[in-house]
């Protein structure tokens, strides 16, 4: 294959995925791009997932805004019981992508895995066990941000982080992607998609870091016999989504889709 064809080839599939992100942008030409966006309006509460929310309604430049019904972003699916596992279904989703370690699937299962109506993805972003304080992430999070690991998620995972941008670009209906609290690899999923579809950074930042409000009764348990030096890794502090956004600005000129090719991803 010629260069020229090569570069064809990767013209057609950029024209593509942004076909793809058109689907999931609105248009709203009466609304300025201003960021006075509630997150909360993108609350489930008929879901019994934990953190559970529609990335639609988030206003992208332009006064675009992200088209609603297409991506749920929540916690881990285990603690549902079997009617609210048939009410995910109910709702239209089809797709499931758990974000969750290898170990932390096989400890706690997951309802979608083996459902015969459900197309099930596990793609991990985490190397080891979070559950295991001793694991060298958690250790390294013990004087460093979340933010810091969120970077290294990029650096180490970036062919992971592809493959689910990829899953949930091509998935039918509507699509569920978690981790085990819905704040942290999920929040890295959910700030690459507003990033591709060019939503601002203080919006992105402002729906990172309601992530604790909506888990405090969730959490509050868990924090109580946290140690104090691991206590942050429990909250979704704006400083951490800040560090990964200048890392998107140092590295990648504020792009997502430079990121993305440099990945093996050229259909953006």
């Amino acid at each position: 294959m010629s260069i020229n064809d090569s570069a064809i080839i990767i013209l057609l599939e950029l024209l593509i995925v942004n076909l793809k992100m058109m689907y999931y942008i609105r248009e709203n030409p009466r609304r300025s791009y201003m960021s006075d966006f509630n997150p909360s309006t993108q609350l489930i509460g008929e879901l019994a997932l934990i953190n559970c929310r529609d990335l639609g309604g988030m206003p992208l430049s332009g006064g675009r805004t992200f088209r609603k019904g297409i991506f749920i972003r929540s916690g881990s699916p285990e603690w549902l019981n079997h009617n609210e596992f048939l009410a995910v279904k109910k709702y239209g989703v089809t797709t499931v992508v758990d974000l969750r370690a290898t170990a932390e699937l096989e400890e706690f299962g997951n309802p979608f895995k083996d459902d015969p109506d459900t197309d099930f993805f596990s793609i991990p972003l985490f190397v080891g066990n979070p559950n295991d304080l001793n694991d060298k992430t958690m250790d390294y999070l013990r004087t460093h941000h979340l933010g810091d690991y969120y970077v290294i998620i990029m650096e180490e995972l970036g062919d992971q982080v592809c493959q689910v941008l990829r899953v949930l670009l091509n998935s039918q209906g509507i699509t569920l992607f978690h981790c085990a609290h819905g704040k942290d690899r999920t929040g890295v999923i959910a700030a690459c998609l507003y990033l591709l579809a060019k939503a601002s950074r203080e919006d992105i930042i402002n729906n990172y870091k309601v992530s604790f409000d909506y888990l405090g009764h969730f959490l509050d348990p868990l924090m109580a016999r946290t140690s104090d030096d691991m206590k942050h890794t429990l909250r979704s502090d704006a400083i951490n989504m800040e560090i990964f956004l200048n890392y998107i600005d140092s590295k990648w000129n504020g792009d997502i889709r430079l990121f993305m090719k440099s990945n093996g991803m050229t259909d953006v």
